[in-house]
């Protein structure tokens, strides 16, 4: 059975590896993203653009939340109400509004997978990275809400929650803060793109039969719940 899938951020870092491992499982691709080069430009956090672009995409089986933002990295008190705001935008009110969009869809086909990417820093929180971090918290208490709610549907939304990965988002970290996150992986490496997508296609596909709501660590060992 073919299907189709919407990636956001899927064109680069973790999005972009998604996409092309779903692919090699010949599933029809859809990436959303502010880059020129994606199948649709959208802006996550914009309701009208989202709901634009799943208008003409229409019903699809599979979607990955992995457009995001690392944000300030600034100690708590020093975050200005933009980067505060523009970090939740993207990272939790994107995810919500493309899961918002597409789930009625996947219920009424009485299949479906979402996977939305948090982070280890939602569950652990990173230092001077509270927007980032919070934001990744939100995201899980979302799936998790989602997951029992589209259960009775045939579909399943899981979260994963990555440790730093080798990415363009991770190059714009301040190095102190990259330095201290890598530092806690008691593999002593970042991960990689491509091990993170592996996880991402098991857990869209019917492999996955009887997960839901839950939150997948792929963290190096840095995972302490």
């Amino acid at each position: 059975m073919s299907r189709k899938a919407v990636v956001t951020g899927g064109c680069s870092g973790l999005g972009q590896a998604t996409a092309a491992r779903l692919a090699e499982d010949g599933i029809e691709v859809i990436t959303f993203d502010l880059s020129p080069d994606a199948d649709f430009r959208v802006d996550v956090s914009d309701s009208a653009s989202v709901a634009d672009a799943a208008a003409k995409v229409g019903a699809i089986d599979i979607l990955v939340n992995s457009a995001g933002i690392v944000g300030e990295g600034k100690p708590t008190w020093e975050i200005s109400d933009q980067d505060w705001q523009k970090t939740l935008a993207v990272n939790l009110t994107g995810t919500f509004n493309l899961c918002r969009a597409f789930s009625p869809g996947m219920i009424n086909a009485g299949w479906g997978r979402i996977v939305n990417i948090a982070s280890m820093a939602g569950k652990d929180g990173n230092p001077n990275m509270a927007p980032y971090s919070a934001s990744k918290a939100a995201v899980i208490g979302l799936t998790k809400t989602l997951g029992k709610e589209l259960a009775p549907h045939g579909v399943l939304a899981n979260a994963i929650a990555p440790a730093v990965v080798a990415t363009p988002m991770n190059e714009s970290t301040a190095p102190e803060v990259l330095a201290h996150i890598t530092s806690l992986i008691p593999m002593g490496r970042v991960g990689r793109a491509d091990e993170v997508a592996e996880l991402i296609a098991w857990l869209t596909s019917d492999r996955c039969s009887f997960s839901t709501g839950a939150v997948y660590d792929i963290s190096g060992g840095r995972a302490t719940y």
